[in-house]
Order: structure tokens, then sequence, then C-alpha cells
């Protein structure tokens, strides 16, 4: 069996992924082919004995074809040369050419032995969620603290989920950081050891094919592909292939062709170079030709040369993206003053009042200041009317029986941009003087709402998202603007003069 077959038969078995955004193959329709020319001759016999495996790869894609599997169009898969000047020139330059990333293995570094696989493929893990929609600058500060902290899945299993969000503050999409703790305590409670294939790796909580086969490869030297944002790139532009890159049967002929090329001796390192071509060479709009390693086999290249108005940057085709909902949201920043902990203790200072957003949704879990969404623009007042209810439902905060307003203040608004919402923040100050005690008000949780009350010290140490932040940093702004307002120095400086 040639090498390219093998690669391409050990990726038939793909299973569809729940949660990646460039997913493997899905089940195959005759409207997904990818034929450019329908078939008018018969099929070829395939002589007896000959198992499926000793096909050719182009011979296997035009079986699949003629049976209504979607497949790549048997011109763009790649020839039997070209897998390998591929392969040889995409190593080749790798190793002279690699970023030194903490996640990578070190230079003529030798992972022998389970335990030292076991570091590295959680290491991996680790790395790749936290690159999902992240650069990579930003990334390694966070991966370095990280297994700084925990250092293994058996350590990170230990972990609170609020801990983790600790960790993963600032670095968004915080879904991935439950499903790295989840996926932890999964297989610390499964004791069967660390996933080491691509099929054991997608049973874990929150990996889809594209981390399995990072994992898989990287680590454990699986000889399995990867596509990602980079990837597919690369490929849309060796290839010139001009379909939607997000449409299914497109997204299932990257696989294959992805599928073709990954060496069989070094799969990994085969996988990150063209991952690191896409982030450093082929990239979306300033691609550098000249210092590609491939750009002889190029199609997109070749084009451009031919016909100048069809730049490489063509390729892959531009999606347009879905317009983000507008949203608004009320946040009213309460700040308790005198605040006592239990009947006995009394804590000097002032405390804030933070709720824990819902287990499910956006944000899941993470703590905010209290906040009510709206479906429009909404003045002070309005804000005010749907803003004091909730507080009084969820907190028992009721001016009229268990506090007073020492000081209330509209400070600002300012907008939040999720990747499907252009959140719009309006920040209310509302600083109180409780007239009981804390238990009074709030004997217990509700079951609805997890709250806390915690001072600025721990407010600052605690995993807030940058939108958290944004609003406690507004507030804190504003008082500081007060203050110096009210100064000596600047009283004087407004009285006027005689």
């Amino acid at each position: 069996m040639r090498v390219c077959d093998l690669a391409v038969c050990q990726f038939s078995g793909f299973e569809i992924p729940t949660s990646q955004t460039f997913m493997a193959p899905l089940p195959a329709t005759k409207e997904a082919t990818f034929s450019k020319k329908p078939q008018t001759s018969k099929p070829k016999k395939v002589m007896k004995g000959r198992k499926r495996n000793d096909l050719p790869a182009a011979e296997v894609a035009k079986e699949d074809e003629q049976k209504g599997v979607a497949v790549a169009d048997i011109e763009d898969l790649f020839s039997e040369g070209e897998t390998r000047e591929i392969r040889e020139s995409m190593l080749e330059w790798y190793d002279c050419n690699h970023r030194k990333l903490p996640w990578r293995r070190k230079e003529a570094e030798e992972i022998v032995g389970e335990e030292e696989k076991v570091k590295r493929a959680y290491g991996v893990w680790v790395s790749e969620v936290m690159l999902q929609q992240t650069r990579v600058q930003t990334v390694v500060d966070y991966y370095n603290r990280w297994m700084a902290k925990w250092p293994t899945v058996e350590l990170l299993a230990q972990a609170s989920l609020e801990e983790v969000n600790e960790m993963w503050a600032g670095l968004g999409y915080y879904r991935r950081a439950r499903f790295l703790l989840e996926g932890a305590k999964m297989i610390v409670d499964e004791g069967d050891g660390f996933p080491s294939t691509v099929a054991s790796l997608r049973k874990v909580s929150g990996i889809g094919n594209y981390t399995a086969g990072a994992i898989a490869s990287i680590a454990f030297n699986e000889v399995v592909p990867v596509v990602d944002g980079n990837v597919i790139r690369v490929l849309a532009r060796l290839r010139a292939i001009s379909a939607n890159p997000k449409d299914a049967a497109t997204v299932k002929t990257f696989w294959k062709l992805a599928a073709q090329l990954v060496d069989v001796h070094r799969p990994g390192d085969f996988n990150q170079s063209l991952m690191e071509l896409g982030a450093t060479v082929c990239t979306p709009l300033n691609p550098t030709c000249s210092s590609c390693p491939v750009s002889s086999h190029c199609r997109a290249l070749i084009t451009s040369k031919q016909d100048n108005s069809i730049p490489v940057t063509d390729y892959p085709t531009k999606v347009m993206k879905a317009k983000p909902r507008n949203e608004y949201s009320a946040v009213c920043v309460v700040e308790i003053l005198g605040y006592q902990e239990t009947r006995k203790k009394e804590v000097s200072g002032s405390h804030f009042l933070l709720v824990k957003r819902p287990e499910e949704g956006l944000l899941a879990g993470l703590w905010e200041f209290p906040s009510v969404l709206m479906d429009k623009e909404a003045d002070l007042i309005r804000r005010r009317e749907v803003t004091d209810p909730f507080l009084k439902k969820s907190f028992g905060l009721d001016p009229k029986r268990s506090y007073k307003v020492i000081e209330r203040e509209d400070v600002g608004e300012f907008v939040h941009i999720f990747s499907h919402i252009r959140l719009k923040v309006y920040v209310e100050l509302l600083v109180i003087q409780l007239t009981g005690e804390m238990s009074d008000i709030l004997p217990e949780q509700k079951k609805e709402v997890s709250w806390k009350c915690v001072d600025s010290k721990a407010l600052s140490g605690l995993g807030l998202t940058t939108g958290v932040k944004k609003v406690y940093l507004m507030v804190q702004k504003f008082k500081q603007s007060k203050i110096t307002m009210n100064s000596p120095t600047e009283r004087k400086l407004k009285k006027p003069r005689k």
C-alpha cells in the first residue's frame, strides 16, 4: 500500500463532530458530490481479492463517487509525486522555520515513555483549546500560568470551575475552559489513562475532531489529519478550491486532502507545519508566496500569475458573517457600606454585590454585577424601572425597608462586542447603607440566584470577564473624578473671582 493511501484509509474512521467549526466528513449524500463532470463510463471492475486499502487514492475517490459518497473531485486530489514532494518540502521548512512555543517539543527532544507522551498530550490539549479564536501571542502567557498551576490532567481535575474561570479571565469564549475542566474530570474518573487515539479522544467532553487529531498526531504519532482555519486556507490555495469553505461537502474535501498529505513517519510535525504555514506565510490578506516551500504546487498562485485580476487571496472564498444582533443591558453596581458578614463580625469598608450567571448559555457560571436585559434602548428612568424590581425580588433590597440610599448615579455606557451579539451596556452605581444585617435580607441563597459580596481587593482577583472588568473600571474612574472635583484645590480653582 502506498503512503498516501494509508493516510486516506486511516482517516475514513472519523466521526461527525458536535462542537468544532471545521468538521470532519458528514454523512454522504448524492447532492454533496463534488464531481464537475457527469459519469458516462462504467465503473472499472476491481480485481477479485484486491482490498479497498490496496487501491490508489484516486481510484478510491472514484469508487466513492460512483456510490454517491461526497468526495473531492479527482482533479483536486494530489498525485503520488505531489504528495511526496509536499511532505518533504513542508517538513524541511518546518524544521528550520517553526516558532518556538512552550507547548511544542524542543529541538532534538525525544518523547519516550508513556508518562512523557501523556504530559505532552495534556499540554497540546490545553494549547489547542486556548488557541481557538485567540492569537498565539496572547495564549503564551496564559498557557504558562495554566501549566504552572495545573501541570497534569490529574491536578486540573481537582480544580473548581471558579478557579478555572479565574485563570481563564480575559481569553474569552469561557465555554472552552469549562470543557477543559469537564474533560479532565472525565479522564481521571474513568481511570483508563489519557486517551491516545482519535476514537478515544472524541469520547471526551468538549474534544472535537480537530483537537482529537492534533493531540493524537502530535503526542502519540497517530497518522491522522487536522483541519483548522489555517489548514483550510493552505489547501484551498494549493488546489484553487473556490467552493464555500463552510459548506459540508467542501469541508469533507479539505479533510480528505489533509488525510492524503499527512506524513506517516512524522504526522504531528506535518500537521503543525500546515498550521504554521497558514499562520505565518499563507496568511489571509498578505501571503508571502516567495517564502512558501510549496509555492510550485500552488494552483492559486499559478492562476494569479496567468490572470492578475484573480489574486491568491481570492482563495478560500470569503463567507459573509451574520450581522450581530443588538442587545441592551442595564447594570447596577451595588456597593454596600458597613456590610456585616455575620451577626457578630463586622467587616470594615465597602463590599460589592456579585451575581452568578446561569449554568447554561452565554458566559455560563461566571460572576457579574446585577444586570437586567432589555429589548431596546432606554433612558435612566426606564432602566431603574426594571433594575429595582430585580434587586428587590432577587436580594430583598427594598429602599423602603432594608437600606438607605447613600448615592445613586448614572455612570455611563459602552458597547461590548461578542461574536454574535452587539451588547450596549448601561452602568449605574448604587451605594447603600443597610438598615439591618445582610442575613436578615438574604438568609440563604435562592435557588434561581447565586450571589456573594466581595471587597474591592477580592474583586480585583476574581476571574471576571472583560466586560465586567470594564464596568468596574468605569465605576472606579467615576468615583475618582468625583473625589477630584470635590477636593479643596478644585473648589478653590472653580471659585469665581470677586
